[in-house]
């Protein structure tokens, strides 16, 4: 893939909420996991799990801890992205939870590019009441969700989100 490709790729991914219902391809969700442990992580510790959702009841309570986000019930399954501070904190003490936060949304990231790649659509979530889903999904104290990732074969809008232009975003040497 040369570089236009590649912006080719990323320009074409979008965040889908409306989904057919279909199940997740076992290779795929492999395929999706397998490219997330090639992600950078602070020491290469990879202090980030992923729960995966695929129960409708529990769907049911994470979409309630979402502010009743539907698309969250539609999606065939979520993949909930989390910081495991302990692995971190363990090399880096206290820096360590903001690397573990890092390490999950940057393995969410690369999730969401290998599910474009296999032609399925996501949408990150990233409004939720934490106390909530970590209760739902029975997860330790030294682990916090980060994302959820609604995953499954949707039907994109075929418009694309307006971006605001690169130089907007960026400062040379001094802000």
């Amino acid at each position: 893939m040369d570089s236009s490709e590649f912006f080719d790729f990323l320009v074409s991914r979008c965040s889908v909420r409306e989904f057919d219902g279909r199940e997740v391809p076992d290779a795929d969700l492999s395929y999706i996991l397998d490219c997330a442990s090639t992600a950078p992580s602070a020491g290469n510790l990879e202090a980030w799990d992923v729960v995966i959702v695929d129960g409708q009841e529990e769907r049911d309570h994470i979409a309630d801890a979402a502010y009743g986000q539907e698309h969250i019930n539609r999606a065939s399954l979520l993949l909930v992205v989390c910081a495991n501070y302990v692995r971190s904190m363990s090399r880096y003490g206290d820096r360590g939870i903001l690397f573990a936060i890092q390490d999950a949304t940057i393995a969410c990231t690369f999730m969401m590019l290998a599910a474009h790649a296999r032609r399925l659509h996501t949408c990150w979530v990233g409004a939720f009441q934490e106390e909530e889903v970590r209760e739902v999904l029975d997860l330790p104290a030294h682990v916090r969700p980060v994302a959820i990732l609604c995953l499954g074969k949707g039907f994109p809008s075929g418009s694309y989100t307006e971006r605001m232009p690169v130089v907007e975003h960026v400062h040379h040497q001094l802000w």
